[in-house]
Order: C-alpha cells, then sequence, then structure tokens
C-alpha cells in the first residue's frame, strides 16, 4: 500500500477555494485530471531507483531525476518527515502531494508482491479511501500563507494502472518481493494538489500531515528556487 497553451484559461469559471495560485480541484490542468496525474506521479517516483530516487532524498539532491514535460513532480515521503531544497525552471506547474496512497500488485497487497492475495481492484480502492481518508491533519502552505479546505482537494486514480519498477527499487527497501518488471493493478488515492507556475525566485512549500491510524505525522517542507528559462 502504499497540453497547456496559456494558464488562463484553465482557472476560468472555477472556484478554486480562495487558494491563489492553486488550481481548483476538478480542474483539467495541463491535458489531465488530478486524479490522472496521480497516476503519472507514481509511475514516475516508483520507476527511479532507491540510489537516487527523490521520495528518499532527505536534501533535495534528487529532485530532478525524471523530471519532463510541463509539470514538475515534488516528491513526498514514505510517512516521515523531510527538509529539502531544489531548484526548478521557470513556467512549469507543479503537482504536488499531500497524503499520497497507493495500494496494488507492487505495495505488499495482492499478488506478486503479496503472494497468495488475489488483486481485487473494489477491494483496492476501499482500502485506499480507508488509509487516505484516516487522516486527521492536513494543512499545507506555500509562502507562509495557508492552502483553505485541502481536505477538499482528494485525486483518486480513475481506473487502476500499471507501474514499472527498476532493478535495486524502493519497494524492495521495505521488504516486498518486487524485482524489476511490471505490475498491475494499482490505485491511488489521497490529496494533491496543482500549482500553477510560480514565480521566479524563492518559495517555501510546507505540508504537515497526521494520519495516527497509520503512524503518520509528517512535516515535509520544500525550499524551492525557481530561476528563468
Amino acid at each position: 500500500m502504499l497540453v497547456l497553451t496559456t494558464v488562463a484559461p484553465i482557472w476560468a469559471g472555477q472556484g478554486n477555494l480562495g487558494n491563489a495560485g492553486v488550481l481548483p480541484p476538478q480542474s483539467h490542468a495541463f491535458g489531465k485530471s488530478s486524479g490522472e496525474w496521480t497516476v503519472a506521479w507514481w509511475q514516475w517516483a516508483l520507476s527511479i531507483p532507491a540510489a537516487n530516487n527523490p521520495l528518499l532524498d532527505t536534501t533535495g539532491a534528487f529532485a530532478s531525476v525524471g523530471q519532463m514535460g510541463p509539470v514538475w513532480f515534488l516528491a513526498g515521503t514514505f510517512g516521515n518527515s523531510a527538509e529539502r531544497s531544489l531548484v526548478i525552471p521557470a513556467g512549469k506547474g507543479i503537482f504536488m502531494p499531500v497524503h499520497p496512497w497507493i495500494f496494488g500488485s507492487c505495495a505488499g497487497d495482492c499478488n506478486p508482491s503479496n503472494p497468495g492475495v488475489q488483486c481485487h481492484v473494489p477491494t483496492l480502492r476501499t482500502a485506499a479511501a480507508t488509509a487516505a481518508t484516516s487522516a486527521t491533519t492536513l494543512e499545507v502552505s506555500i509562502d507562509g500563507v495557508p492552502v483553505n479546505e485541502v481536505g477538499r482537494y482528494r485525486a483518486l486514480s480513475p481506473d487502476s494502472f500499471s507501474v514499472t519498477l527498476p532493478d535495486a527499487n524502493v519497494l524492495q527497501l521495505f521488504g516486498l518481493p518486487t524485482p524489476a518488471g511490471e505490475y498491475a493493478p494499482q490505485v491511488s488515492d489521497g490529496y494533491w494538489l496543482m500549482l500553477k507556475p510560480l514565480d521566479v525566485g524563492n518559495h517555501t512549500i510546507r505540508v504537515h500531515v497526521v494520519n495516527s491510524a497509520f503512524g503518520v505525522d509528517s512535516v515535509v517542507t520544500s525550499h524551492i528556487t525557481v530561476t528563468p528559462n
């Protein structure tokens, strides 16, 4: 378990819960829904070997690994706190996890990572929903300004999906039998934000999550320098 042409049309006619710089929960930004972006985020995060995986990174040194296209994936953690410094080119949307979950065949829930347990997508969805909605604290601030109603930014993968794991992948660190290869099905759930491109300069994003039922009490702080292209 565990094509954008301009920014303005994305925002037209949609409420963003009073959060300047955060796209509305139901928007289709950069060609995908928020749920579709969660799939892309997990496929990115799990495709990178543990040695330079941004989710395990404690400094931000590996933040740029695997980044491509108009959206930058901000890394989360596996439930631990972290403080990182990173550089992002100007003009990139930022898709960031607040409290992300993946359940499925690679995550210790069913075959082959949990041998003998058949993968049943509705069961995986129920388990993922329970994990996500058990959070009691969901707090995000951007440059010291709190994001309103973070709980309204829940996003689920629209369908089950596959991930491709490399050799020496992060899931093996947790003792899972997950050699390199393609794994399906998975489902994603949780809370996520899509940010419009940040201005050139320095920014700080802070995420605080408490989910006692799953042993999570974490603060992830990202110090971001946006550089001109």
